[in-house]
């Protein structure tokens, strides 16, 4: 039973230790709360891009396999990321330029209809 119960962590952890270029200094903690169990992660500032993933598919995908091995111990399992200290994220793009184009070009084609 205690095998079943440290399943989910471990098998976090041996994922991205897979994933990574630094696996000494992956460590994941498991809390159990009224929520659920919330597997906390911790890696190498380095490798957080490659824990994300695009568009943090890698990430997803990591939290779905890990539902089901929950799931098979009855248990609502959790992961979150934890940014490490040091990390720098580039800006996201603005997005109101975009939209401003979009909408003079279509005021555009409207006033070309009105003949």
């Amino acid at each position: 039973m205690a095998e079943e119960i440290n399943q989910d962590l471990e098998f976090v952890v041996y994922v991205v230790k897979a994933l990574v270029d630094n696996p000494d200094k992956v460590k994941a903690e498991r809390t159990i709360d009224e929520m659920g169990v919330l597997i906390s992660l911790h890696v190498d500032p380095a490798d957080m891009g490659q824990v994300i993933g695009r568009q943090g598919q890698t990430a997803k995908s990591i939290r779905t396999l890990l539902k089901v091995v929950g799931a098979k111990s009855n248990a609502r399992v959790n992961l979150k990321i934890i940014e490490p200290e040091g990390s720098t994220r580039p800006p996201k793009p603005a997005a109101t330029a975009a939209p401003a184009a979009a909408e003079e070009d279509a005021t555009d084609v409207v006033e070309d209809l009105k003949l």
